[in-house]
């Protein structure tokens, strides 16, 4: 079973404990009832949607039971249904009880997540134009939000302020300009990155390119200004002799399609992290008492 990596890095390791840690709070008060059971389980899926998440569960468990054992059905980024059963568990009964929820809310978080982006994506099927995410993330969630946008098929755009240059408005005005802002960018960044300036209006973008960004952001703009536009910044790009990447945002829902059509290479939109329901997952229990 295939789909995006998520690496296990210690930092990863480290907040999943502290969120399991959360929920324990001094113990779980329900683990003398389960002491000396072994117990298996399996997650459900109640609506149809994306999944993710699977890769966290044996991470999780194993924190309370290295001996616990997790027998993923399906994939991350894999399509289920209502009724679908994901994954198989086997360990110590205390510990699939006291597991159970931080690694169902994670899960379902971020499958809500994925299942969005797959039904935005979705629209730009064949377009040849990507789904970008934004840094509108809950703190301390970004690297598995990002993880999910991915898994439902959109692309991750910047992980944070410093792996990419994002100047907006802001920036330009109290930097002086646009050519001011981009040249003190250019001329301090410690290592190689994309520089990226906001736009709100046509001749803001063809400044940017003038001014060697790398990329427009191309914001408001109507799917009609756009189509009259992108002609002209891709003629500025030939004309410098470097491409230029072209990203559109503020894009609702039902207009993806005509705005891939004007010509764009991205369209970014926060609403699969932001706006997104949780996918509902469940899990069900058979003790063995030993």
């Amino acid at each position: 079973m295939h789909g995006p990596h998520l690496p296990l890095t210690p930092d990863l390791q480290q907040q999943l404990a502290a969120w399991l840690q959360e929920d324990l709070g001094r113990g779980d008060l329900t683990a003398p009832a389960l002491a000396g059971a072994t117990g298996r389980a399996h997650w459900i899926a109640r609506a149809d949607g994306v999944f993710c998440g699977g890769v966290l569960v044996e991470p999780l468990f194993r924190l309370l039971d290295p001996e616990a054992r997790v027998r993923l059905l399906v994939a991350d980024s894999a399509p289920i249904g209502s009724g679908q059963r994901l994954l198989e568990l086997e360990g110590s009964g205390a510990a699939l009880v006291a597991c159970e929820r931080t690694a169902l809310n994670l899960a379902m978080r971020l499958s809500g997540i994925a299942t969005a982006t797959a039904q935005l994506a979705a629209a730009l099927d064949g377009t040849g134009v990507g789904l970008a995410d934004t840094r509108k993330t809950t703190p301390g969630l970004r690297v598995l939000e990002k993880y999910a946008v991915r898994c439902g098929g959109g692309i991750n755009h910047r992980l944070g302020l410093d792996d990419a240059a994002m100047l907006k408005e802001n920036h330009l005005a109290w930097a002086g300009g646009i050519r001011p802002a981009v040249a003190a960018v250019r001329a301090s960044a410690p290592w190689p990155a994309r520089l990226i300036v906001e736009a709100e209006t046509g001749e803001e973008a063809e400044a940017a390119l003038r001014a060697g960004a790398d990329g427009v952001l191309l914001d408001e703009f109507t799917p009609e200004q756009l189509t009259e536009l992108v002609p002209r910044l891709r003629a500025l790009a030939t004309e410098r002799g470097t491409p230029v990447m072209l990203e559109a945002s503020g894009v609702q829902p039902e207009q993806l399609k005509a705005y891939a059509d004007t010509g764009i290479d991205l369209i970014s939109s926060s609403a699969p992290i932001t706006r997104s329901p949780w996918l509902d997952l469940s899990m069900r229990f058979t003790l063995n008492w030993t």
